[in-house]
């Protein structure tokens, strides 16, 4: 659908649809180019202020996804005209104004429309200098690959910070395609191949022990089929594994491609700010292997 849109002919358009990315960028000035990204879903959580608030959270990464730094936002809400939903509607508010000012950042209006589902997000614009966005056709072989994790309404905003101090060359939040998706994304833009170690890809015990019992979403089982034809897997890497490498994240944490000689000195800066973050792989070569771009081992 995308194939769609009309070519872009604007020379300050730095970022558009063509790479997957997770913002477009456009260049208004030599020192200042604006981060542009909207994010909204359907109810991941029970609780509405949770929601509210991880709707926030996932909405920011793409910013901090790009090198850039977010300073406002639109809300985007979709809602029962009942007037028995407004104080679920007030809760779900309420988480995102809370964790948008956690994030520093001001929203200034928004849009609803009714409908017969809730659906609550957000339309951000950050900014940036324009030579040090971070797209997703700058992965190079010799990258390590290091993950930040943490729950879902957890701000990427420090990782984000740290990571532009350190200097990396690009990365991407993992969100709804998981891991294996959104890597791929890097890879087909950079036209580059990569090698994840499973066993240092940090999980939570309890979708481990879930994926042991079969209890897999819709969303995971959907990317597992969509992205196997592009990943060549080690026997030894268990069932269990694979899935949650597949797993749709909603909002998770930033996977950042480094030059590898940064790497633990990225890793190291991350655990001080009491983040979790590991070295997880690493980009191997150019182009693609039989048709292969992700190489999976223990």
């Amino acid at each position: 659908m995308l194939g769609q849109l009309p070519a872009i002919t604007d020379a300050n358009v730095l970022v558009g649809s063509t790479n997957e990315d997770d913002a477009g960028v456009y260049r208004i000035s030599d020192e200042t180019a604006v981060v542009l990204t909207t994010d909204f879903f359907t109810p991941i959580v029970d609780d509405p202020y949770w929601f509210g608030a991880i709707a926030a959270a996932n909405s920011l990464s793409d910013v901090w996804a790009m090198g850039a730094r977010p300073i406002v936002a639109l809300n985007v809400a979709m809602f029962p005209h009942q007037p028995e939903f407004f104080p679920v509607l007030q809760r779900i508010m309420k988480g995102g104004i809370d964790k948008m000012t956690e994030a520093g950042v001001s929203i200034v209006g928004g849009h609803t429309i009714r409908d017969k589902e809730p659906k609550f997000g957000y339309t951000v614009m950050g900014v940036v200098h324009p030579g040090k966005v971070l797209h997703n056709a700058k992965a190079r072989p010799g990258d390590a690959l290091v993950l930040t994790t943490s729950s879902m309404a957890a701000l990427n905003k420090k990782a984000g910070e740290i990571m532009v101090e350190v200097g990396v060359d690009t990365a991407t939040d993992i969100t709804g395609f998981g891991l294996i998706g959104h890597l791929l994304e890097v890879l087909r833009a950079s036209d580059c191949t990569a090698r994840l170690y499973s066993g240092r890809v940090p999980l939570f015990q309890d979708a481990l022990n879930l994926a042991d019992k079969g209890i897999i979403p819709g969303g995971t089982r959907e990317n597992r089929k969509t992205f196997e034809q592009y990943v060549s897997w080690d026997e030894d890497v268990t069932e269990s594994r694979r899935i949650l490498m597949n797993d749709a994240q909603t909002s998770g944490g930033l996977l950042i491609f480094v030059p590898d000689a940064d790497r633990d000195r990225l890793v190291d800066a991350l655990h001080k700010e009491g983040l979790i973050a590991a070295y997880i792989g690493d980009v191997t070569g150019r182009g693609a292997k039989n048709g292969k771009r992700v190489f999976v081992g223990r």
